[in-house]
């Protein structure tokens, strides 16, 4: 297997059925965020153990979903059989019903942060809604593609920050919440200022 080609040096790439489109293009930008998501999970499922351990397995099945939403991406004019369909969909609607009631209910907006893992998981919730705005402009172009994929990485966006909030549960970390009106930069700022003042 030979790495590199060549074939894409003038800017241009081959999608499924050997038609030639530009790397810019919306298509090529859609499926190409996509592995960028799936790259991260990588990192995440790297990152996982102790508590949160049993949800490797779980990850990486997300992983293969997200390879066949790159495949139907891809594929033009449905060449071949689509990939994602309404079951992939109601399996990630089953798994954020499964872990939403698990940490504690807040009614404030939630700083992403917390352990890295968790960190990580809003991080791939944001690149997750940065991907279905490529899959939208893509899909305006009226191009025809599999319109499940759209639906399939919305939920994701929600099982992402509905899984962040469990890993920061099962490590025992309290989640940091937005403070209307910047109250908590407003009290760091007043304690910076007490502690430079002391030191003068």
């Amino acid at each position: 297997m030979q790495y590199y080609t060549k074939r894409g040096d003038q800017g241009n790439t081959n999608i499924i059925t050997g038609r030639t489109v530009r790397k810019d293009a919306t298509r090529v930008e859609a499926y190409g965020t996509i592995d960028e998501l799936n790259s991260l999970i990588g990192l995440i499922v790297s990152q996982v153990d102790g508590e949160n351990l049993e949800l490797k397995d779980e990850l990486l099945m997300i992983q293969h979903f997200l390879f066949d939403c790159g495949t139907d991406l891809a594929v033009p004019d449905e060449k071949i059989p689509y990939k994602i369909t309404e079951e992939e969909i109601k399996f990630l609607e089953q798994r954020i019903d499964y872990y939403t009631p698990i940490p504690v209910e807040v009614d404030k907006f939630i700083i992403p942060g917390g352990s890295p893992v968790a960190s990580l998981m809003q991080l791939a919730r944001a690149v997750t809604r940065r991907a279905e705005r490529r899959i939208v402009t893509f899909i305006n172009e009226e191009e025809k593609t599999n319109r499940q994929v759209q639906i399939f990485v919305n939920r994701l966006s929600d099982y992402f920050f509905a899984l962040g909030r469990v890993v920061n549960h099962n490590e025992g970390i309290k989640e940091p919440l937005y403070e209307r009106g910047g109250t908590v930069f407003h009290e760091s700022f007043k304690t910076a200022d007490k502690i430079i003042k002391k030191e003068d």
